[in-house]
């Protein structure tokens, strides 16, 4: 996914038909696109940057793991049905505010091996070797850029998690205690799902944030799709923002299967 979102195309795109029945260029899914790392790189390379995602991983758990024992959130009850609306509402800002705050604190524990793991895996693109191992490539990173190299794209994905967090609870909430009647006999079991559903609806929503932190996370760090011409040197995340806002490329790479050819990728190079 992540050699999606910096706009490498290995493949050319295929003619399909859309639901109308036009005939529409389709770029290579999911599928298409392993199979082709499979014969570049061997199975070996679609595991490219997987121990430090897991070590991101792991840091991230063990953050939230301390930060809510260290801040318990005392005295806090589920919202519940019976509760008047200012009440619930006080307790689910209450709840999300907790749950921000171990958010961040995670995101930035484990952002500079998530910087890493985005590093190896976009070496497919060169064909590079700059970032083998996790150690060498957090001394490589510290030499090259100093302590702010582990954390560029951070902003962004901090601004998506905390974007995400109050729109998905707080339409789950309103629409729990306004729009879900409670004489409906299937009502609690509408309300469990909410959130989820939230969730979903509002993470398409919060994608150009992930998007633009992964990208800084690469970019100008003398990897190729870090450099001209998949993307000019950004001078910040709000640079790149606004170049992939211009290019109609801000939820490029959301689609893993049906991938319809933009007018814009023409700019990228295929190979």
């Amino acid at each position: 996914r992540f050699l999606l979102q910096v706009g490498h195309e290995p493949l050319p795109p295929t003619v399909g038909r859309n639901v109308l029945g036009r005939k529409v260029l389709y770029l290579p899914g999911f599928f298409t696109y392993a199979r082709h790392i499979v014969e570049v790189d061997g199975k070996r390379g679609l595991f490219r940057g997987l121990t430090p995602r897991l070590i991101s991983s792991t840091l991230s758990t063990i953050t939230r793991g301390s930060v809510k024992k260290a801040f318990p959130l005392e005295d806090m009850e589920h919202v519940s049905n019976k509760d008047d609306v200012k009440t619930s509402l006080r307790k689910v800002v209450k709840e999300t505010s907790h749950e921000m705050m171990m958010q961040c604190m995670s995101r930035v524990v484990s952002h500079p091996l998530h910087v890493i793991s985005m590093r190896c895996m976009v070496q497919f693109v060169g064909r590079e070797v700059k970032y083998s191992g996790v150690f060498s490539a957090i001394g490589r990173i510290f030499k090259e850029e100093g302590i702010l190299g582990f954390f560029v794209g951070l902003v962004p994905h901090i601004l998506g998690d905390v974007i995400f967090l109050w729109c998905c609870n707080l339409l789950a909430h309103f629409i729990n205690t306004y729009a879900v009647d409670d004489n409906f006999s299937q009502a609690s079991v509408i309300r469990s799902y909410t959130k989820f559903v939230m969730g979903i609806a509002v993470s398409m929503l919060t994608y150009p944030f992930l998007l633009v932190g992964d990208l800084m996370a690469v970019n100008n760090c003398g990897l190729r799709a870090g450099l001209p011409p998949y993307a000019p040197a950004f001078a910040s995340w709000i640079h790149c923002w606004r170049y992939l806002s211009a290019q109609g490329q801000l939820f490029r790479g959301s689609s893993l299967l049906f991938r319809r050819a933009p007018v814009p990728a023409a700019r990228f190079p295929i190979d």
